[in-house]
Parts: structure tokens; sequence; C-alpha cells
């Protein structure tokens, strides 16, 4: 039997972007329940790729209820729909077998993983004081533009003089402003920038000096998507609501490594049920995003746990 449900977590602060501000989490739960044994999968259906809560839940409830997950990777495009059958059927396996998914896959025991903290878009006095709260955090993630960010990229600065620093643009500024504020993010120590420019209009990024690694982010989806990239960008964001589940992240994340690509492992903002599948494909990357609970005012129980500068394996109580 698979089920799915929409489920909502507060925030306790406004999550902001250049495309907009969120108060809650609105997630897609799937369950998968065979022979006594259930799995869960989360997915969080981003408007920014035309997904909806609605559609999504229809999409899960139309499938058979005994598909594979072999099967279910044509059933369903990549989205937020097939990531939250994809690892619920990973889970249900692993209860099934009482094998942990990375013994399934394949993979090294998992160890904690350093993230970054996303300081969200806002003035730049509220930056700073965000970056001056977190700044004992291995990597901060400052969210940016718009055409007026160097003041909120420097207030982060001054707020953190120490910390590992890197940039998300989410699509928002045009080659010129890029090309602008390249050397003062150089000269700031930002490490890396990710999608500075629109999905679509990002061909500029091969004929323009990218004097600091670039990140695709909404450019970049499942393993089809990444050879396209090459001599554009230097690293890919996978997330696994982009992806469709962690079948295709893990073929995503070997296709990345043989076009030459750096590998960041991203989320949305959702729940521990959404970390815990990533925690496993983030264990070798450059960089990790993994904070999409951090700012909930509730959580799944039991919840992934986070120390200052890492985020820990889930426990098999949460998933896997």
């Amino acid at each position: 039997m698979i089920t799915a449900s929409a489920e909502i977590f507060a925030l306790r602060n406004p999550f902001t972007i250049s495309r907009g501000s969120k108060t809650e989490a609105r997630v897609v739960t799937c369950t998968v329940t065979r022979d006594g044994a259930t799995g869960r999968g989360e997915g969080l259906p981003y408007p920014r790729y035309g997904a909806t809560v609605e559609d999504t839940i229809a999409a899960i409830l139309a499938l058979p209820p005994d598909i594979s997950r072999q099967a279910l990777q044509q059933a369903l495009p990549p989205g937020a729909a097939r990531n939250a059958v994809d690892c619920a059927l990973w889970d249900l396996e692993a209860k099934a077998t009482g094998r942990p998914v990375w013994q399934l896959a394949g993979l090294a025991p998992p160890q904690p993983v350093e993230i970054a903290f996303t300081i969200s878009l806002d003035t730049p006095e509220k930056m700073r004081a965000a970056a001056a709260k977190n700044a004992h955090r291995a990597i901060l993630k400052v969210k940016l533009g718009t055409p007026d960010d160097m003041p909120r990229l420097g207030a982060v600065r001054a707020g953190a003089p120490g910390v590992r620093l890197i940039v998300d643009a989410n699509e928002g500024w045009t080659p010129q402003v890029y090309t602008e504020l390249a050397p003062h993010l150089l000269r700031l120590g930002v490490e890396m920038v990710e999608q500075p420019l629109p999905q679509g209009a990002d061909q500029m990024l091969a004929e323009i000096d990218r004097p600091l690694p670039v990140c695709a982010d909404e450019s970049a989806h499942d393993a089809a998507s990444l050879a396209a990239l090459v001599g554009r960008y230097d690293a890919v964001n996978l997330k696994l609501d982009k992806t469709g589940g962690l079948t295709e992240a893990l073929r995503a994340r070997d296709e990345a490594r043989r076009l030459g690509l750096k590998l960041m492992v991203g989320c949305m903002v959702s729940t521990s049920l959404s970390m815990a599948p990533a925690v496993l494909l983030a264990q070798d990357a450059a960089w990790s995003d993994l904070d999409g609970p951090a700012d909930m005012a509730e959580d799944r129980s039991p919840a992934v746990i986070y120390d200052d500068r890492r985020i820990h394996p889930a426990l098999p109580e949460l998933w896997g």
C-alpha cells in the first residue's frame, strides 16, 4: 500500500531568497507498507519547477502499490513525487531486511558531515547580526541575488570575519552584475558562488571569467542534465527533490565525478526525513548545505542530530 499526505511545518523566522519569502514548509510524506514493514520518504514540491502539493500527491497515489524502485525511475519524472516514493522504498527495504540503506546501496558507513548554515536575504544590518550569531559555524551560505548585494556581503563578512563563506544568488544576477561582483567575492574570501545567472540564460558563464568556482543549482537536475553544464560550471548542487530520489542522486554523483565537476549536496526547506537520505549522498561532497530543519519551529521525531558544525547520520527509527 502507498499513501501520500501533505504536512505543514512552521518556521521560526521567514526564509527569504531573491524569489520571495516563506514562513512554513509544506511537504508531502509518502509511506509504503508491505508484509508488515513500512518505509517513509518526504518530498517538497517546489513552485520554481512547476510542482504543487496536490499534483505531487496525485502522482504518488496513481502508482501501482507494488512498484519497485527500479520501475519507479521510469514511472515518474525527476522531482518531489519520485523523491518521496524512492526514499520510502529505500527505507522499506532497510526495515524489511534489517540492513541499513548505506549497506544496501554499497556505500561506506556514514559519518557526520560538516554543513553550511544559511543566512537569509535581508537588510545588511540584519544579515550582519545573523552572521555574528552564527560565526561559530563551519561555513555560512549567504543568500543574495539583487543588484545591491555588496553591502549585504560586506556586512556578513564583518559579522563573521573568520568563517568560510559561500554565496547563493538564486538566479538573481545578470552577467554584468556577476562580473562586477566577482573580484569583491574573492576579496571577501568567498570560496564558491551558486547559480549566479538564471537557468536557460547561463551560457555566458562559458564566455566570461570565472575567478572562483561557480556551482549549478537550478540548472542541474538529474544525471542526464550534467554534461551540458561542463564549461559553464565547476560544480553541481544535487538535491534529492531535483534528482527524484536517492537512486538517481547516486547516479548523478557518479556522473559529476566522471565529468570532473565538484559536488555540492543541498536541500529544500524541509524536515529531518528529507535530510536523512541526503546525508548518505553528502559523504564526500566538497560542500554540503543540509540545514533544512535548522529554523523550523517543529520537526520530525526523532530528528537528525546537529551540532554547531555538522549533521549526523539519522537513527534508523527516522529513516534508513
